[in-house]
Parts: structure tokens; C-alpha cells; sequence
């Protein structure tokens, strides 16, 4: 188990590589500032896909994060990456 400042710094971090610096920030904003119930969120998210849909868009994800990892040691080795 992480301790809650981990946590958060993945959470951010997180946001911002998919969203962007100005674009976390604002949903940060606005998770803060509206009344959120977040179970009831997560249970109407995806209501409208298969678990076949879903299925298929977490395998294409983690295929992207793959990906990204690679790249990002190619770059930190001082290669550039291959898919460029």
C-alpha cells in the first residue's frame, strides 16, 4: 500500500499526462467546486457499453501506456524512439 502523498503525486501526475497542465488543473477545479458523488458517477459512466466495448477499450489503453513507457526509456537513454 502507498501512504496518501503518493498517492496524489500519481493522481496528478496522472492528470496531467493525459489531460495536460491547464487542463488538470481545471478538473481539479471543478471536482472541487461541485457537489460530486463519485460512485454514482462510476456507476453511469460506461452504461451505455458491453463489458466486450470495455474490454476492448482498457486492452487498446494499456497497449498505448505500453507504448508511451517504451518511448519514454528510449528517450531517457538517449535514443529516440522508434514509432517517431
Amino acid at each position: 500500500m502507498i501512504t496518501d502523498s503518493e498517492i496524489k503525486k500519481k493522481g496528478i501526475e496522472s492528470l496531467i499526462h493525459q489531460l495536460g497542465e491547464v487542463e488538470a488543473e481545471r478538473f481539479i477545479t471543478l471536482v472541487i467546486r461541485e457537489p460530486f458523488n463519485y460512485t454514482e458517477w462510476q456507476r453511469d459512466l460506461w452504461s451505455n457499453l458491453s463489458v466486450r466495448q470495455l474490454s476492448k477499450m482498457a486492452m487498446e489503453y494499456v497497449e498505448k501506456e505500453k507504448n508511451w513507457a517504451n518511448n519514454s526509456l528510449e528517450w531517457t537513454a538517449g535514443t529516440a524512439p522508434r514509432n517517431l
